[in-house]
């Protein structure tokens, strides 16, 4: 009876994760903007233009699409755009393991469809669906597993990747790794039908005790209920995280107008006070951000900087304290 619970607590912990991180980013201050164009919601991107082609573009509010911004996005969800054209052979190992995960939730949807067809008296111990369910889990266990050893060992062999992770990102690798090969020893010795792991979806369906089952499969509910309250509380919390990096860093692209939200919120930001004790911003904790902008070189104790732009011959340097000043 114990195990039925198991599940609810980790979706429980999951939900309260994601909308918890969600309400933190949501409520963090403005983002420091790409502002690289085109940005895939204007309805001009597609020729690399702006709403900054229009001469009086701050008295406009900029046409979007969000088809723009769907065409951009699925594709790289889906089918990871980005890794696979800036690092292809990272994409061979980051693919699979992505692509193990969806079928894995397809997976979850079909047992979920089964134990509720079974509810209502429908038998399918044979016919599509179950049929369906087993090779949908198969596949996404045996990706998940090819793909997570496959990103271990790329980390484990490429310096740049190995100097940038964390004892975290090889735990993270392996946990899900583990994960996939206990479920394929499941399925291959005591669950070849997966109909253990359908009749317990069936007990949390219709809040019944779940019965006797075999001991790898209790073992395996625990460890993939584990995995999913863990990873939200992760960087693996990409999932949904990527919704701000796309709409509030690349492709925020809304104008500051008087009396705007965006305007209010900046103006709180310049009212932080500073601690970054570096020469050129000497912040005191005292000193706002507004300060910093506006005091003058002489007052922050640096030298004045000037440039000779060259004269065509000679390329453009900085001057020296000496020649500052002369003709």
């Amino acid at each position: 009876m114990v195990l039925v619970f198991v599940p609810y607590l980790a979706a429980a912990v999951f939900v309260a994760a994601v909308v918890i991180r969600w309400v933190k980013i949501a409520r963090l201050p403005v983002h420091l903007r790409w502002e690289l164009y085109p940005v895939a919601h204007e309805r001009n991107s597609a020729y690399g233009g702006s709403f900054f082609e229009r001469l009086d573009w701050w008295k406009h509010h900029p046409p979007t699409s969000r088809m723009g911004e769907l065409k951009v996005m699925v594709p790289e969800m889906l089918l990871l755009t980005g890794v696979h054209e800036h690092d292809r052979a990272l994409w061979f190992r980051s693919y699979p393991f992505h692509l193990g995960l969806y079928l894995l939730a397809g997976f979850i949807g079909l047992l979920l469809a089964g134990a509720i067809a079974q509810t209502f008296g429908a038998r399918i111990e044979a016919g599509w669906l179950p049929t369906t369910t087993t090779v949908v889990g198969v596949a996404g266990l045996v990706l998940l597993a090819a793909g997570s050893l496959g990103l271990l060992l790329r980390r484990l062999a490429s310096p740049a990747l190995r100097a940038h992770s964390a004892a975290a990102d090889f735990a993270n690798l392996i946990f899900f790794f583990t994960a996939a090969v206990l479920g394929l020893v499941t399925f291959a010795t005591v669950d070849r039908d997966f109909a253990s792991l359908r009749l317990f979806v069936r007990a949390l369906v219709t809040f019944q005790p779940a019965g006797e089952m075999p001991a790898l499969v209790a073992i395996e509910i625990v460890v993939v209920s584990a995995l999913a309250a863990y990873i939200p509380l992760t960087h693996m919390s990409h999932f949904f995280t990527k919704w701000f990096m796309y709409h509030d860093v690349r492709w925020n692209d809304e104008v500051n107008q008087v009396g705007s939200k965006l305007e209010a919120a900046i103006g709180r930001q310049l009212g932080h006070k500073v601690d970054w004790s570096a020469p050129h911003i000497r912040g005191d904790g005292k000193k706002t951000w507004v300060d910093v902008a506006t005091e003058r070189v002489s007052d922050s104790g640096l030298r004045p900087v000037e440039l000779d732009a060259g004269d065509g011959k000679n390329p453009p340097r900085v001057l020296s304290q000496k020649e500052i000043g002369k003709p």
